[in-house]
């Protein structure tokens, strides 16, 4: 924790009201250790004002996920003041409030759990020593509650706002007293998400939402063979409608993909989008109009003959020379998927003279108004000083709004003009032009002693690169551990471990997708521990069991999923039980599925048992419904059609087919919780990829066929 002088209070007299802010500066975001130079950045969470007044900011973008609870909540627990008694807030990239304002990597509370309850109970200590002092009584005899200092033996009280004075002289301390977790009144309980209220009466606004006076709107044609560029364009009869203001060109820039666009200014976004489609524009394909995903998946299975870069390679696997009887081997294969955020990408930008400023929902505040060599200044060639950021709620981010392409994309626009302009996705935008999560092909291998003992895995990852994508200065001889996440750090008890990548030429934009790349390899992975278990006569439960013979997290786990499931119980001949778990960079989840085989060959799915281990839990509520809508997304991953390309164009377009699942389709879902102490872990991605393993093991369990690739029809087996 990043120790703040008095000089960190930032004291202002407005009229009658003086306002007190206290923070620390620090920046969590990927497990980032605080420097030298982000002391200089004061990072101002809570404002106290006399008025009575108290606003907790949270720097965390909501997406329904749930941070504008759960961030505040960490702070007022400890600075003694419940929700209801708190103004919250979101940030806006504010300079002042540092570099860690964004939303990714489940890493919101597993990042910040005690470093945002330090900076609430440092403000607590400020207030009670102020009181002490202003009453002339030792600090112990007082204690904070309410948003007040009570004194134990007069019962005197002083709210925060009467204390501004005092407190404004006082050091923050450097390792404030943590209160004990058996004293919370708000981590752990079940309380009300302020911003439940908001989004159910229309108040909040998302980014869809935002109206600023006299603004324009602006509808984008890009080309429909990906990685095309423009030719030429002729705006005659687009020009021709009522209302059109002005047709440009635009760029759009994500990772190594640049495209150039053309767009259409107008006074409505209806108008925008019929003068679109009056637009003749000559597109360059640059030879990508060959390319089909028949062929490119050809090519992921060819590749897989290469050896590929050694990502873990543990034991001595290659002298191992077991006998062919005792080999496993299989071929998994997982398609491309859209991200689908339900709120289309949108964006608000207004440019005048040297100032940009702009409205928008984003997941990554910092990246619109920070000073990086990846933030947005560098793209468009504005002073981040000079860049205004007026962040939304966020309807859906699922890893997209991790990217800021439509931004750029409406600074572009808007430089053309001396208005703000809209710039909305379509729905068949978003789905069309991606960014995707990639197709990942897995080729595994395992292998047993004589006596049964499972003492090799071999696991090769074969796909596009996620870092080759985004990255200009990515290295193609190293490992994107991206594309190998969590494989080599499963608990299982194996001495004999090999994992390794082989790279796809790509030229398609693939992007994070909640999960990432543990949505589509735990598919593979765990599925072939259970095609290994099989091998070796066990229940696929008692077989990982036996491969978790050390105390671990994972073993907790599966403990308790074993107990929650019923999973000793038989079930009927023509039901199916599956499990599967996957820890990764996000945290860690168990499942249990439970399936029906019906005499017309479908299969119903009808239960699913979840085990999340969190470390703490600080909304019971909200981890049941995050755990609940990954089981949702990861069901529509594992039978909905993925994103597929023919002559270089995406063949997918809008929900009719490319659908999410409907809620007739959504099967019973019983959540468990373990916050048992120990490390913190995230929320919002582990409980995604446990599901489609699980469910292809309890299929299996109930019919004998054993499913390789994704999606799988379960409509007829």
């Amino acid at each position: 924790m990043t120790p703040v002088s008095r000089r960190a209070f930032i004291r202002n007299t407005g009229g009658a009201s003086i306002a007190l802010w206290l923070g620390v500066s620090y920046d969590s975001y990927g497990g980032k250790t605080p420097d030298a130079s982000l002391a200089k950045n004061f990072t101002p969470y809570i404002l106290v004002e006399s008025n009575g007044n108290i606003t907790i900011y949270n720097t965390k973008p909501e997406m329904g996920q749930g941070t504008f609870q759960s961030i505040p909540a960490l702070i007022a627990e400890e600075f003694e003041v419940s929700l209801d008694q708190v103004i919250i807030k979101q940030s806006n990239g504010e300079k002042e409030l540092g570099n860690a304002q964004r939303a990714g990597g489940s890493s919101s509370i597993r990042n910040n759990y005690t470093d945002l309850r330090k900076i609430g109970a440092s403000a607590r200590e400020v207030f009670i020593t102020a009181a002490s002092t202003k009453w002339g009584v030792d600090v112990a005899s007082c204690y904070a509650e309410n948003g007040k200092v009570i004194h134990k033996q007069s019962n005197r009280k002083l709210a925060y706002a009467d204390l501004l004075e005092e407190a404004s002289k006082l050091e923050l301390p450097k390792e404030p007293k943590l209160k004990d977790p058996k004293d919370f009144k708000i981590l752990g309980k079940r309380i009300k998400r302020p911003d439940v209220a908001l989004k159910t009466n229309g108040k909040a606004e998302f980014g869809i939402d935002a109206q600023v006076p006299g603004m324009l709107y602006a509808s984008v044609e890009r080309c429909p063979v990906i990685g095309g560029t423009l030719k030429s364009f002729d705006a005659g009869e687009a020009l021709k409608i009522p209302g059109v203001e002005k047709v440009v060109e635009t760029e759009k820039i994500m990772g190594r993909h640049h495209s150039v666009g053309v767009a259409v200014i107008a006074n409505s976004y209806w108008t925008a989008l019929q003068a679109r489609k009056k637009l003749k524009i000559e597109w360059d394909t640059k030879g990508f109009e060959t390319f089909n995903s028949v062929d490119f998946e050809n090519r992921l299975r060819e590749l897989a003959k290469e050896e590929g870069i050694i990502d873990k390679n543990t034991g001595a696997i290659e002298t191992l020379n077991l006998p062919k009887e005792n080999i496993v081997d299989a071929f998994y294969e997982t398609p491309m998927a859209a991200h689908h955020t339900l709120e289309p990408m949108n964006c608000i930008a207004q440019v005048k003279g040297d100032q940009v400023e702009i409205w928008t929902s984003t997941q990554v505040p910092s990246s619109v108004t920070g000073n990086g060599a990846n933030d947005l200044h560098k793209q468009i060639g504005f002073s981040p000083d000079n860049i205004k950021l007026h962040a939304k709620f966020i309807g859906g981010g699922l890893g997209r709004r991790l990217y800021i392409d439509f931004i750029i994309e409406a600074v572009n626009i808007a430089k053309q003009t001396d208005k703000p302009v809209k710039v909305i996705w379509s729905r068949e935008d978003t789905t069309e032009f991606g960014p995707f999560r990639p197709m990942t092909f897995s080729q595994l291998k395992g292998g047993f002693s004589d006596d049964g003992k499972l003492v090799a895995f071999e696991h090769k990852v074969i796909s596009p690169s996620y870092q080759e994508s985004m990255r200009t200065d990515f290295d193609k001889t190293k490992v994107d551990k991206t594309m190998v996440e969590g494989i080599g750090e499963q608990a299982y008890e194996i001495p004999n471990i090999k994992t390794s990548f082989v790279r796809a030429d790509f030229h398609i934009p693939v992007a994070a997708w909640r999960s990432v790349t543990s949505s589509t390899i735990s598919f593979p992975h765990e599925c072939f521990i259970d095609e290994l278990a099989y091998k070796a006569k066990k229940d696929p439960m008692d077989f990982r069991m036996e491969l978790l013979s050390k105390p671990s997290d994972t073993k907790r786990v599966l403990q308790k999923l074993r107990e929650v499931s019923s999973w000793d119980k038989p079930l009927p001949k023509n039901k199916g039980r599956g499990v599967a778990q996957w820890e990764f960079f996000a945290g860690l989840c168990a499942q249990a599925v439970e399936v029906t085989y019906n005499e017309d060959r479908s299969i119903k799915v009808d239960k699913v048992y979840a085990v999340i281990d969190l470390g703490e839990v600080v909304s019971p509520d909200n981890v049941k419904n995050q755990v609940e809508g990954a089981i949702v997304m990861a069901l529509g991953a594992a039978i909905k059609p993925g994103i597929t390309f023919d002559k270089g164009v995406t063949m997918q377009h809008n929900f009719y087919d490319n659908p999410l699942i409907r809620i007739n389709e959504v099967p019973e879902i019983e959540v468990h919780i373990l916050a048992e102490g120990g490390k913190v872990k995230g929320v919002g991605e582990p409980g995604l990829p446990p599901f489609a393993p699980a469910l292809a093991n309890a299929i299996f369990a109930a019919t004998g066929k054993r499913i390789r690739k994704m999606p799988f029809d379960i409509k007829s087996v």
